[in-house]
């Protein structure tokens, strides 16, 4: 009996050691290279060990292959050899199964180690595995590797052997996988889910995945808002325009606004008023940055942070200045909007008692899309608009006219006010408001 107790004893090792071996390989594969090469960095000789493992998987396959192999046959020996003849003793010993008794004690044998395997050998390490895959990969990273030189000649073997079946399949060679930005994304909002990054904190993380998608034309200032100083203005007209425009810097222009001389700051005008130097524009501005309408936001940071810039003038393809872009666009592509002194959502969107709203009409249609969720602004994905009065002129086909009213989606759009040529204002009726008729025209 004490020999069965041993035998027993001996296999539970081997499905132990068989555990060790699956754990390893599983802990190793789904460490991030990321946190190895931290651990790593922090002086971890195990992780640095799992690193290079990870640079050669045929070869550490092979060796826990081997380990995992040679146990599987030593437990079966076992438990064929000695375990089920004692067993199968007993079981003649019963009259109604005696005939089947060398049956009947094989598969009790096979039954138990492949159960006891399983959850011994491979379950239960396995999950232990992905619960800390970095730590428990370090661990165990040397120990495979002098298991993999003292089965050298067997691992090489092996490696050659599968390098070549593969090969003959056609399978790309083996390169270290790298993390995409959907999988970064991912985990940004699992991570927000689980309580690990704050909402703001997640959105901001995903505003900068975003940065090389998000165009300069949809964050610019257009030029319809952009408030002008040129070179003959008197002093009075200058003070007056840095008043109500409540900016920083402004574009200075001589003859034409697309003849822009630079860019001149409050600052140094401040400076030469304290001083009773007279203001000349043309002396203070500063040359201006050039930025396509079409750069990526990415590359318009680059742009700023190698020119030391912090605005610049938005050209279209024929290079007249269609806008201007500041550091503080770029910061609200990644943060969202941020509260402004002389600009609020309250001015671009008026809602009047009967529910309506009284929209300034270079709104963007971002913006309009997220207040009326049930207006297709969208058109089908071929609209070439981004404001709500280029949305107006694509409706009415023609150059609008103060008065007109069109419907879309039950919505009733009344154009209120124009600047010249350009629709200002525009009154948004909801469906259950019918329009009012009387003092307008329907558009054709």
């Amino acid at each position: 009996m004490n020999v069965i107790a041993i035998e027993i004893l001996t296999i539970f090792i081997l499905l132990l050691l068989n555990g060790v071996f699956a754990m390893t390989e599983l802990a190793t594969v789904s460490s991030r290279r990321t946190r190895l090469k931290a651990m790593a960095d922090e002086g971890s000789k195990g992780a640095k060990t799992a690193l290079v493992l990870l640079d050669d998987p045929t070869r550490f396959l092979s060796s826990v292959q081997i380990g995992i192999t040679l146990i599987g046959i030593l437990a079966g020996a076992f438990g064929g050899a000695t375990i089920s003849k004692v067993l199968a003793a007993q079981i003649a010993n019963v009259p109604v199964i005696a005939n089947y008794a060398d049956s009947l004690a094989l598969g009790a044998v096979v039954v138990s180690i492949t159960f006891f395997s399983l959850i011994i050998g491979e379950l239960v390490p396995k999950r232990l595995a992905m619960l800390n895959p970095e730590r428990i990969a370090s661990a165990a990273a040397v120990p495979m590797t002098v298991l993999a030189r003292v089965a050298g000649p067997v691992v090489h073997a092996l490696s050659v052997c599968t390098e070549f079946v593969l090969r003959a399949l056609r399978v790309p060679v083996y390169s270290p996988s790298s993390v995409t930005e959907e999988e970064v994304t991912g985990m940004v909002r699992e991570g927000m889910v689980d309580g690990i990054f704050h909402p703001e904190e997640g959105e901001m993380i995903e505003g900068v995945l975003a940065l090389d998608r998000v165009r300069v034309r949809e964050i610019m200032t257009p030029r319809p808002r952009i408030v002008w100083l040129s070179v003959d203005e008197t002093h009075d007209e200058i003070w007056r325009k840095i008043v109500v425009g409540n900016h920083s810097q402004f574009p200075v222009f001589e003859g034409t606004r697309d003849n822009v001389v630079g860019f001149v700051s409050v600052k140094s005008i401040y400076a030469n008023l304290a001083a009773g130097i007279p203001i000349d524009l043309h002396a203070l501005s500063t040359a201006p940055e050039i930025a396509s309408q079409e750069t990526n936001a990415l590359q318009l940071l680059r742009q700023f942070k190698k020119e030391r810039h912090h605005i610049a003038l938005v050209t279209d393809e024929f290079g007249g200045v269609s806008g201007i872009v500041t550091l503080v666009d770029l910061l609200e592509s990644i943060v969202g909007d941020l509260p402004d002194s002389h600009t609020s959502t309250s001015r671009l969107f008026i809602e009047r008692a009967d529910g309506s709203l009284l929209v300034d009409a270079l709104v963007g249609v971002e913006e309009l899309e997220e207040r009326l969720p049930n207006v297709g602004f969208d058109d089908g994905g071929t609209r070439r608009y981004f404001t709500l009065a280029g949305f107006v002129s694509a409706q009415l086909g023609h150059l609008p006219s103060e008065g007109e009213v069109f419907v879309k989606d039950g919505w009733t759009f009344e154009i209120v006010d124009m600047d010249r040529h350009r629709v200002d204002k525009v009154l948004i009726t909801p469906p259950s408001e019918p329009p009012a008729t009387e003092t307008t025209t329907d558009a054709t």
